[in-house]
């Protein structure tokens, strides 16, 4: 998910049962002609065990945290690794590609997973290795 998408999350778009969470507005959607808004994402084990520590709040909002609170923190947290020239937003790249070569997922299923409406979008986020395409070439 964008970080946008993560921080506007409400517990009303949380389904832990469907194991689903409902992004009511993407970056695009104000864009499109066809007037559909949103999006569900499915939700990960890890990403339902980290849902269910947390505290509800009144708010009704999964995080309270603001934008410029997480961009301190992940560069924080990459300097302590000594990670340089990464950003919060590199992290949909990762995801993306990982999922393609971690193998199983059909196009489609990553697009569903990654909220790229495109072929042409979802291609940009790939960066497939080599070195894991040469292995699977054996």
């Amino acid at each position: 998910m964008r970080q946008g998408e993560l921080l506007a999350l409400e517990w009303r778009n949380i389904d832990l049962v469907r194991k689903v969470a409902r992004v009511e507005e993407s970056k695009n959607d104000h864009r499109r002609r066809d007037r559909t808004q949103g999006r569900d994402v499915p939700l990960s084990s890890g990403a339902i065990t980290v849902l269910k520590s947390l505290p509800r709040n009144l708010s009704g909002m999964v995080s309270d945290i603001g934008t410029m609170a997480v961009v301190h923190a992940f560069q924080r947290a990459c300097k302590r690794t000594g990670i340089e020239g990464l950003r919060f937003h590199d992290l949909r790249h990762e995801a993306t590609s990982r999922l393609f070569e971690r193998g199983g997922w059909g196009v489609m299923e990553v697009a569903a997973i990654t909220g790229h409406k495109t072929l042409a979008m979802l291609k940009r986020y790939t960066h497939l290795r080599a070195e894991d395409l040469a292995a699977k070439l054996g």
